[in-house]
């Protein structure tokens, strides 16, 4: 019965759509609303980085997780979907590292599954059920 369970592809393809998924919502968002780069810019260039790094983002949560929604260059999309979240962890959450939430648990919690998602892509890489061109 639990023989059934052991299923690694489906478990890929489900880490891949769960993080590619809920993370290209967030670069969505930042297309639909352009402004919202002109914030990380504005991150960027109070710790004296180039301000046109901000559209780095859009690799990192468009390109990225498109990339591993379909399960191409799966192990490069993940490490351009952690690097993109350590990035935003430096800029945006550095000051939350070490709290905890009003309920308990870690406040960047959303921030370190996406971290911690994409680094399981980058190293389990995208299984059988992916894209493969001829």
């Amino acid at each position: 019965m639990l023989k059934a369970l052991h299923n690694e592809a489906l478990g890929k393809l489900i880490l891949r759509l769960s993080v590619g998924g809920l993370m290209l919502l967030h670069g969505i968002a930042k297309l639909m609303n352009p402004d919202s780069l002109n914030g990380i810019s504005q991150m960027l260039a109070a710790h004296g980085l180039p301000t046109v790094l901000a559209y780095g983002v859009l690799i990192g949560e468009v390109l990225a997780p498109l990339m591993a929604i379909i399960g191409w260059q799966t192990r490069i999309a993940g490490l351009l979907m952690a690097g993109n979240m350590v990035v935003a962890l430096f800029l945006a959450h550095s000051d939350e590292l070490f709290l905890r939430s009003a309920t308990g648990g870690w406040a960047l919690e959303l921030q370190g599954l996406f971290l911690f998602g994409a680094i399981a892509i980058m190293f389990l890489g995208s299984g059988r059920m992916a894209y493969r061109p001829d």
